[in-house]
């Protein structure tokens, strides 16, 4: 008598191609997160590179503003106590801001300032002719409006890194892997446009 074969099951396998299927779609997914996390962390850290440029800047300038005859001295004051601000930020708004809305807010917001008291300088600069004229202003002149183009270029960069991360992280099943990894994966903070943040700050004169 002929024995009759047992039919061959296939479950078992179709949930292993499903396992292979969900894990390979989970490591492509880190992968691309931790990618795209590096890209934004290497931007921001030309933000701060560009920042810190501006901030180094500021002691010549103010150097060199003080030595005119009856400079107003609340507002090379006001420069020097804004720069004060940026330096004292602590390490931790540094290093959470790229993952951390608040913290960035903060670091915004005390650079926001020294911006804004340094184009009061630069306003103030002319009343005094013989600053317009002296070689160290122009030459401090030219090198702060260089710099607050490249901070404009750079704070874009950064925020085209971060949209580029949180499309990815918030894109499905993409969102799921992520949440898995708590904090280590977190929407990126983006800069915030200010009011004619579109154009560099004014920085040259007549």
């Amino acid at each position: 008598m002929q024995q009759v074969q047992p039919r061959r099951s296939y479950a078992g396998w179709i949930a292993l191609a499903i396992g292979a299927i969900i894990v390979i779609s989970m490591i492509s997914s880190y992968n691309g997160l931790v990618t795209l996390s590096q890209a934004v962390d290497a931007q921001w850290g030309q933000v701060q590179n560009v920042y810190q440029r501006r901030a180094d800047l500021v002691p010549n300038l103010v150097a060199t503003v003080k030595g005119a005859a009856n400079f107003e001295k609340s507002t090379y004051i006001a420069v020097t106590q804004a720069r004060a601000s940026v330096g004292q930020l602590p390490p931790d708004v540094l290093k959470n801001a790229v993952n951390d809305p608040k913290a960035m807010a903060q670091f915004e917001q005390a650079q926001n300032t020294l911006g804004s008291t340094l184009s009061r300088l630069l306003v103030t600069v002319e009343n005094y002719p013989q600053l317009k004229a002296n070689e160290n202003f122009l030459t401090l002149q030219a090198q702060l409006e260089g710099t607050e183009n490249r901070i404009a270029v750079e704070r874009r960069r950064y925020n085209e890194a971060a949209q580029a991360f949180n499309t990815r992280r918030n894109t499905f099943p993409t969102n799921i892997y992520a949440s898995l990894f708590g904090a280590q994966f977190n929407s990126k903070s983006y800069f915030q446009a200010q009011p004619g943040a579109q154009n560099a700050p004014q920085v040259t004169f007549p």
